[in-house]
């Protein structure tokens, strides 16, 4: 196989039929990280289960002699290097995952947050105290040489200490932290939320926005910009607008990157609106998935393969990666070659930036800026207008993303699809009763361990039977804005499903979670037991909200998802 691995990085280099498709730059300039023949032979070898594995793995040294040496080692071969002297290349070349990193344990933890006190079943009180405990194991910070030879790691260096999600995620996550952050300030732990929220910010002033994650091969893509809120939660909690005041602009500044960067107008009745898609106009596979995405891109016509890997990268950057979102309307809608992210205007990414500009707007208030005040208040008019117009459905009582090629909404269900009622982008109150009505019609509540993320059973990730934590969050905390006693009692008891079902995977595999721990679900897991811990319970299941519906989401598959972050 060596030739034909060779073979295959000579058409990655001849541009796969560029003739027929425009060449697109790499995701990092990084030879080893991010493109090149190294990282194809080794990834395409296979020599690790995971490909993350590898474009983690630290340099022993420089990496123009680790190239040097690739380079004469596959001159030796007539650039066909035999399996074993390739591994033998890695290991003497690169040093295991997680090297740069030590572990942190916060400062500002204490025991026994006040929060605690509010829940009243007692096995949930000690299960909270536990996920408390967990921010401990779940601490990160870098070692200095990651500082001082920034080229021999993929990690990009950040200065403070942060949490990262768990499980064979090393580095920080950008969407995954906002919830991270919610669970934190809940244990009252705001410096440690002050250092991650000045991680992003630095990342936004070097970059122009925070990227995916903490590597280079990330840097090109981003992820749910949440950043706005994320200083909104710590500015409530500590009342601390200096800080506020000295980052408003870096706040600003990402802000303008998806104005400018991930921007598509749509016409409508004659009006032309504004709004926001996923995008990653960069070529070549995911680092991090590479002998995957090259396989993937071999199903395909070779004028075809950058537009491919270009909306892997944008299925990634939504967070959702992947899921049927991105792939209906496609020629093949049941496979992942079939992926259009960028063909989709996405109801949550929107509502989160309806949310951004809403906050903006707020804080240039209490900062005496009126003029930007009065410019973040305009947008948010005119993203809601067009929310209305062109993602909001009155009949069926919900918004749907938008099919760019096909000029129509995607009528699938997903809990995404209420994300305006979360981010309180909207203007009729009775939204939050239509959109109970919504989840009864597509029969959502009879889904007794949570809101499955979709109803396609596709296999992929973001699909159904897989339930979310962030998406739990999204619609419980969407219809508990209603001033119905009905929408706010179903909001209550789709938190009491979600807790129970983590209570039961917590009880059948805390060893796993005693070692790991995983941020987002804890966060969600610990604000639903802020919010409601007076009421929810541990004990046996309730009958189903519809009690004539059968429950199809099996609990094997929501191991699975809360296992998989």
């Amino acid at each position: 196989m060596p030739g034909r691995t060779q073979e295959l990085y000579l058409l990655l280099l001849l541009g796969l039929g560029l003739g027929q498709q425009e060449t697109l730059p790499p995701p990092c300039e990084s030879e080893i990280y991010c493109h090149g023949a190294l990282l194809h032979q080794v990834q395409m070898a296979k020599f690790f289960q995971d490909d993350k594995h590898f474009v983690d793995m630290p340099l022993s040294r420089a990496p123009e002699q680790v190239l040097q040496s690739f380079n004469e080692l596959a001159k030796a071969h007539n650039h066909s290097i035999p399996r074993q002297q390739l591994l033998g290349f890695v290991q003497e070349h690169f040093q295991a995952p997680g090297q740069e990193l030590q572990p942190w344990t916060p400062g500002d933890w204490k025991d026994s947050p006040r929060f605690l006190q509010k829940i009243s079943d007692a096995k949930l009180r000690a299960w909270a105290g536990q996920l408390h405990t967990l921010w401990k194991k779940l601490g990160k910070k870098m070692k200095p040489e990651v500082l001082s030879h920034p080229n021999q790691f993929s990690l990009i260096y950040s200065e403070y200490p942060f949490i990262v999600p768990g499980g064979r995620f090393l580095e920080f996550y950008y969407w995954d932290s906002y919830w991270v952050m919610e669970g934190l300030l809940l244990s009252e732990m705001p410096e440690t939320v002050k250092g991650m929220l000045l991680n992003f910010l630095r990342l936004v002033e070097t970059y122009g926005h925070v990227p995916n994650g903490g590597r280079v091969y990330y840097l090109q893509r981003s992820q749910p910009p949440l950043l706005t809120l994320m200083m909104a939660r710590y500015v409530t909690h500590t009342n601390d607008t200096a800080f506020l005041r000295e980052h408003i602009g870096t706040l600003a500044l990402e802000l303008d990157f998806w104005a400018e960067k991930r921007n598509i107008s749509i016409s409508s009745g004659g009006s032309s609106y504004a709004l926001n898609r996923y995008h990653v106009p960069y070529g070549g596979p995911r680092p991090e998935s590479y002998s995957k995405d090259a396989e993937l891109a071999d199903t395909l016509p070779e004028g075809a393969r950058e537009a491919l890997w270009a909306e892997l990268k944008a299925g990634a950057e939504s967070g959702w990666d992947f899921s049927s979102r991105w792939l209906v309307g496609g020629t093949n809608p049941n496979s992942l070659s079939s992926i259009r992210t960028s063909k989709l205007v996405p109801v949550d990414l929107n509502a989160f930036l309806c949310q951004a500009e809403e906050l903006m707007s707020h804080f240039y208030s209490i900062l005496g800026n009126d003029s930007q005040a009065t410019k973040y208040r305009n947008l948010r008019a005119q993203r809601l207008a067009a929310l209305n117009t062109v993602l909001w459905d009155e009949e069926k009582g919900a918004w749907f993303d938008y099919d760019l090629e096909n000029g129509k909404k995607n009528q699938e269900f997903y809990p995404s699809n209420l994300a305006p009622l979360w981010a309180g982008c909207f203007s009729d109150p009775a939204v939050a009763d239509k959109a109970l009505k919504y989840l009864e019609d597509n029969r959502i509540l009879a889904f007794q361990h949570g809101i499955p993320t979709s109803l396609l059973k596709t296999g992929q990730q973001w699909d159904f039977p897989n339930a979310w934590a962030p998406l739990q969050d999204l619609v419980i905390r969407g219809l508990d804005k209603s001033h119905s006693p009905r929408t706010q009692e179903v909001a209550f008891q789709l938190a009491q499903n979600w807790i129970r079902t983590n209570f039961d995977v917590y009880s059948r595999k805390s060893a796993m979670y005693e070692k790991e721990g995983f941020g987002w679900t804890n966060g969600v897991v610990l604000m639903l037991l802020d919010r409601y811990g007076d009421r929810l319970r541990s004990g046996a299941w309730p009958v189903l909200l519809e009690p004539h519906c059968l429950a199809a989401a099996l609990l094997p598959n929501l191991l699975l998802s809360l296992m998989l972050w």
